[in-house]
This record gives structure tokens, C-alpha cells and sequence, in this order.
């Protein structure tokens, strides 16, 4: 079986050197100017695959993806297995290969170990992989081809034979935010995130808290107070949505425009990432909140391509939210906010 690893500082991961040749013959110079007994000592991080290797025995979150073809030429990933401290937590996530793909909750401070199979079989050459925005990881888990990052194709062939590759995340301090992960390997470096293959990362602050408005006041929650996460990706004619239960921690693709759900009082949490190609500016019909980082109250948010924005509400009434930028609003970029009776 042939397989395919990446490596952060300090957290050593298998791979196969045939794979990697350049890679290989630095290492092989580097252990010949070294002492026997230190080549072995640092040859133990380079274990076959199926050993015991330190990135698997540091990383807090074990996790395995698959791209898989799905209807409508569409391209997808699937949560094959996620571990949190040995803890399978991989129910929380559809069985099936979903667009958008599986939302990835992280914390400040983590580790993260992302295998990622192929299972899209157009062509035997053709690769996928996982960039992600946000966390902190070295070269060679940088999810691009040779052409981006000068040194190696970092993403899984075809799943013939078992093929893949992984990547090491540190979710360090300051990286606490809602960012995107998508392809940048197949067919071309510019990825397929408009065929599907395209996900968010949340990372909660290591404080345990966010800010959060009232529709007046400012207050700081617990996250763990959070009833709903609402993850919104605003493509170029439409809203994908993905909610997840803050008790149960289930996730649930809800489709195109989707309509929201809440409970009155309840704390509730957007999260919009653009992955189309044009200006979008994010209304949500009578609410304002907080601008992340200030203390300003906003009732509107422009957002270019790839970028985000989060921010957490006390559902006090029901709404719409629109893409209001002219263009997109004449496209029909709207969904519902419905607010239930509930507590306030």
C-alpha cells in the first residue's frame, strides 16, 4: 500500500520517501554527515505506515475524510472517522458525502491529524486535497501542488490500493474564528470549490466564551450556551447552509436558501463564508450586531470572496437574511429566520 503524509515542527508523521525524492535525498545526506546512534534516534520518526508515530499519539482530533463523486457532476467530502481525545464522535456527521462538507469544530490549543482519501475515480492521476484557512501548519500540509508550494503534490491520488495523504494542523493561540478549508488540487491549483468540495473550520476561543448581542447590549456567553450554529456559504446565486444542534452537537446539511430555526431567547451563532466570486453585503432583516473586534454595533457586512465573518444574536424575533448586494438581492439570494416563542 502506498500512502502519502505530510509533517509539522516537532510532530513527525510515516511517508513513503519513493513519494517524495527530493524530501528523501536531503534526508538521506543529512543522517550520512550524522553519527550513527543520532541517524537512528531521528530515524524513529520515520516509521512505515501502521506504526506508532508521534503525530498520531499528540494530535488531540483523529480525523479521516473521503472526496466522493455525488448527483449533478457534483464533488463532495465525507466524515469517514473523527476521534477527540479517543472519543468517536464520528455520528454527529451525515453518513453521506455532503455539500457543503462536514463543519469541523476545533479550540484554541488543539492538534489536528486530517487524512484524506480520494474516492473521486475520473482519472487515476488526478488528485484531492484539504487547504483550510486560519490554523497554523507547515509546507508540506498546505494542500497544493507542486506549482504553489515548490516542493511537493500534497493531496491523495485515486483510493486504488489505499492511497492518501495527511496533514498536521496546530490550532494555536489567536487562530479562534470561522474559516473555510476546500481543494486546491484537482484538475487545476485553483481547486474545485465550485464543484463542491468545500467545508468550514470553527475554532472556539480557549476562554470558552464569545461576545454576543441582545439587539442593545453587549454581553459575553459561554459557547456552551450557543442553542444553534448556522454555517452559511454565499455562492454566487445562492445561500448553502449547514446547522448544527448546540446540545447534541448533530450537524445537518440544510440545502439552498435555507430556512433557520430558533427559539426565542435563545443564543444563536452565524457563520458566513463567500466562496463565489463577487462582493456580497450579509443583511439580517431587523437585527444588529457586534462587529468582531470593536465594540460597534453593525446591521450590515460586505464580504469578498473566501472571506469571513461570525457573530452571535439572541433570537428575538424572526427574519430574512439577503445577500443585499444589488446583483445577488435580484437573484434571488434570501432565506428565513423563523423564530419561535420561547423565553426572551
Amino acid at each position: 500500500m502506498k500512502c502519502q503524509h505530510s509533517y509539522a515542527t516537532g510532530i513527525f508523521a510515516a511517508f513513503d520517501l519513493l513519494q517524495y525524492p527530493s524530501i528523501a535525498k536531503k534526508f538521506r545526506g543529512f543522517c550520512i554527515g550524522l553519527k550513527t546512534w543520532s541517524a537512528l534516534s531521528l530515524a524513529i520518526f520515520f516509521l512505515p505506515a501502521g506504526e506508532t508515530i508521534a503525530a498520531k499519539d499528540h494530535a488531540k482530533h483523529q480525523i479521516e475524510m473521503i472526496a466522493e463523486e455525488i448527483e449533478d457532476g457534483l464533488l463532495a467530502y465525507r466524515m469517514v472517522e473523527h476521534h477527540v481525545d479517543g472519543v468517536n464522535i464520528t455520528s454527529r456527521y451525515s453518513k453521506q458525502a455532503t455539500v457543503p462538507g462536514p463543519t469541523i469544530v476545533l479550540t484554541e490549543g488543539d492538534k489536528v491529524r486530517l487524512t484524506i482519501r480520494n474516492g473521486v475515480t475520473l482519472r487515476p492521476d488526478q488528485q484531492i486535497s484539504v487547504h483550510v484557512h486560519g490554523v497554523h501548519y507547515t509546507i508540506l500540509s498546505d494542500g497544493t501542488l507542486k506549482i504553489i508550494n515548490k516542493i511537493e503534490d500534497e493531496g491523495a491520488y485515486p483510493d486504488h490500493g489505499g492511497r492518501f495523504y495527511t496533514y498536521l494542523w496546530d490550532v494555536a493561540p489567536g487562530t479562534a474564528g470561522t474559516w473555510p478549508y476546500h481543494d486546491h488540487n484537482f484538475e487545476t491549483h485553483n481547486g474545485s470549490e465550485d464543484r463542491g468540495l468545500f467545508g468550514t473550520v470553527i475554532v472556539n476561543p480557549a476562554s470558552g466564551s464569545v461576545t454576543a448581542s441582545n439587539g442593545s447590549s453587549i454581553s459575553s456567553v459561554p459557547v456552551k450556551s450557543i442553542k444553534k450554529d448556522y454555517v452559511l456559504y454565499l455562492g454566487d446565486d445562492a445561500f448553502w447552509g449547514m446547522e448544527i444542534d448546540g446540545a447534541s452537537k448533530q450537524q445537518t446539511p440544510l440545502g439552498v436558501n435555507p430556512v433557520l430555526t430558533a427559539k426565542g431567547g435563545d443564543n444563536v451563532r452565524f457563520h458566513l463564508i463567500a466562496m463565489g466570486t463577487y462582493l456580497n453585503r450579509f443583511q439580517l432583516e431587523g437585527y444588529q450586531w457586534v462587529d468582531p473586534g470593536t465594540a460597534t454595533f453593525i446591521r450590515m457586512k460586505d464580504i469578498g470572496p473566501l472571506e469571513n465573518h461570525a457573530f452571535t444574536i439572541k433570537a428575538i424575533g424572526s427574519a430574512n437574511y439577503i445577500n443585499a448586494n444589488f446583483s445577488r438581492k435580484l437573484m434571488g439570494m434570501r432565506g428565513s429566520f423563523n423564530v419561535t416563542s420561547g423565553a426572551h
